[in-house]
């Protein structure tokens, strides 16, 4: 492996972990109380999806390509907006009838994995298409992604915030945002 190609998986690692980063950001001020051991399970959680799914992109290859290009900022959105417009219904509620949103809950995690990933998969079936190693790639793009998302965490759970009703509007707005860029990204660029 040329340092050119360490450099390149290096950057592709930091593009793919934006979305991730900044979902982190949302879960660090959504669970201000987030302790170490937590944090460390979030990224994990979205390190192991931004790892596995350009492997999985590898071995689709380039025959799907055109299919899943149609479909993934769309599915990326989907699940980010659902995700986003959930947490402002729950930051919304009246002071007293403010539920416990959980961005640990398993469900929540496999859609924020998923819809940060889908760009991952793409990326792999761009390597399979160019008949490119993965292994090495992957693991980049996972370590990445964690040292990202535990950064983020950091961040998201310091930023002072008055009140979790704030902080739980403001994290649906990052996560719509996500999900509009996503789509502006492969619609309009």
């Amino acid at each position: 492996m040329t340092i050119t190609q360490l450099i390149t998986f290096l950057l592709i690692g930091i593009g793919l972990s934006f979305d991730s980063f900044a979902v982190s950001i949302s879960c660090g001020l959504m669970k201000r109380e987030i302790r170490f051991k937590q944090a460390v399970f979030i990224a994990s959680f979205l390190a192991l999806f931004q790892a596995v799914f350009p492997v999985i992109g590898w071995f689709i290859g380039s025959t799907v390509k055109d299919l899943i290009s149609f479909v993934d900022h769309w599915i990326a959105f989907g699940l980010l907006a659902f995700i986003g417009i959930k947490m402002i219904a729950e930051g919304a509620k009246k002071e007293g009838t403010l539920t416990n949103f959980d961005p640990f809950k398993f469900t929540v995690l496999i859609g924020l994995s998923v819809a940060t990933s889908i760009d991952a998969l793409v990326v792999g079936l761009s390597f399979g298409f160019l008949d490119m190693p993965i292994l090495f790639p992957a693991i980049i793009i996972g370590v990445v992604t964690f040292i990202a998302s535990m950064l983020g965490m950091l961040f998201g759970k310091n930023i002072p915030a008055k009140r979790s009703r704030q902080s739980l509007i403001l994290g649906g707005v990052i996560l719509i945002s996500i999900g509009i860029k996503i789509l502006v990204e492969h619609l309009w660029v």
